[in-house]
């Protein structure tokens, strides 16, 4: 089938809307069975847990109700949540009370990391999903191979990948012209610069991602973090980890005897100047808040020379879902190249897409084009794999033991 040349973006949502029901027109095969699952979900309602920090992220995933609703017959309510954990405790409160099969409260939850690997280990999740959906056939899970592997925990397709991440970091090139491009040469920034580099107290996210990449650069053996964690590899991997912070922590934002509570709050003191660099799990954060105004057009984007942490985050549907049927379509439609291309835009989101465009029909990947934005991070490094999802309870118990007071 020879795809259309040229196509608006508006269009494009509608080709592939109609993937399930005009398979002449679209791009993306209909595999056996997909009819059944959008019939049986029209007229479902499928509640979503999603983290509601972001009013972009909370626009877009009202966008996307409206098109589930005119395109499929399926009503999207976004369950606004600050912490995908309280969702994993609710529906193991559930699973204990007995609420069996279509007794559930949540239809579709973003997780990924520790949530999915303490919800696949007590069988909290409905049976593999993702590799079903007509649109996985365009995620990129061999150049991005954390779309298969969350945490070092195989998916099985028990999530549908979403949205990529990679620890980046942002600073002004008026303040900083030649970033670290390794944690030894932040060590030694930070001790000609006292008092202007932080970062957020764990358990904060991204405060947890800087100790385990700082764990990646200095543990003895690197393998032994993708297995699960012991106290004898804790002990023995996390060693250097803990001499480095010993000789970090004095040169930092108030000695290191406090630290900001999120990412946000050290982005805001990069802002003000107060700080020479921040983080984020974002490459597409910096230009998206230069866009808004709230970074000077002078901040840019790198990644240490190595590489950084990178991860995927994905969508999962609870052993008890009410709506399964309809969880797996609002899945697909977010696997969706137009629905991927507009989250990828840096006007509407700026999150990174799982699908590897150059692998898509010249129509859909025309979607992904723009121009370069100021503060866009202009060379990717290697995407380092998580730890295994153990190792996070275990590093933020023993750094609150010996930083937390």
């Amino acid at each position: 089938m020879t795809p259309l040349i040229s196509i608006t973006r508006r269009h494009a949502l509608g080709l592939f809307a109609a993937t399930a029901v005009c398979p002449v027109q679209a791009a993306t095969p209909i595999p056996t069975g997909w009819a059944d699952t959008l019939r049986t979900a029209r007229g479902q309602t499928v509640y979503f847990n999603a983290w509601a920090g972001s009013e972009r992220i909370n626009a877009y995933l009202q966008w996307a109700a409206d098109q589930l609703q005119r395109d499929f017959g399926v009503k999207l309510q976004h369950v606004k949540i600050s912490d995908a954990a309280d969702v994993v405790k609710r529906v193991r409160a559930e699973k204990q009370a007995g609420r069996q099969d279509s007794e559930g409260t949540v239809d579709l939850i973003w997780i990924n990391g520790e949530n999915f690997a303490a919800m696949k280990r007590e069988g909290l999740l409905s049976a593999p999903f993702a590799k079903t959906l007509p649109h996985f056939q365009w995620v990129d899970t061999v150049g991005k191979p954390t779309t298969l592997v969350d945490f070092s925990v195989p998916t099985e397709g028990l999530e549908s990948p979403w949205g990529m991440a990679q620890l980046t970091f942002l600073a002004d090139r008026q303040r900083l012209p030649k970033p670290p491009q390794s944690m030894a040469e932040l060590l030694a920034l930070a001790r000609t610069q006292p008092g202007r580099i932080t970062y957020p107290r764990p358990p904060e996210f991204h405060g947890t991602t800087f100790i385990k990449q700082a764990l990646l650069e200095h543990a003895p053996d690197a393998k032994a973090l993708a297995q699960p964690v012991t106290p004898e590899a804790l002990q023995l991997q996390a060693a250097p980890l803990w001499r480095f912070l010993d000789a970090l922590h004095p040169h930092l934002w108030r000695g290191g005897k406090q630290f900001p509570p999120h990412h946000a709050a050290v982005r805001q003191m990069l802002a003000d100047g107060e700080l020479l660099l921040a983080l984020t799990f974002n490459p597409n954060e910096a230009a998206n808040e230069i866009a808004a105004k709230r970074l000077p057009a002078t901040v840019y984007s790198w990644q240490l020379a190595k590489g950084t942490i990178g991860n995927t985050h994905f969508v999962a549907i609870p052993y008890n879902a009410p709506s399964k049927a309809a969880a797996q379509v609002v899945a697909n439609f977010l696997l969706s190249p137009a629905a991927q291309a507009r989250k990828a835009d840096i006007d509407v989101w700026g999150d990174p897409t799982v699908l590897d465009v150059a692998r898509l029909p010249a129509a859909e990947r025309a979607l992904f084009q723009s121009a370069p934005r100021a503060g866009q991070l202009a060379q990717s490094s290697p995407a380092l794999p998580e730890p295994h999802a153990s190792w996070v309870d275990a590093l933020e118990k023993e750094w609150i033991r010996r930083y937390g007071v």
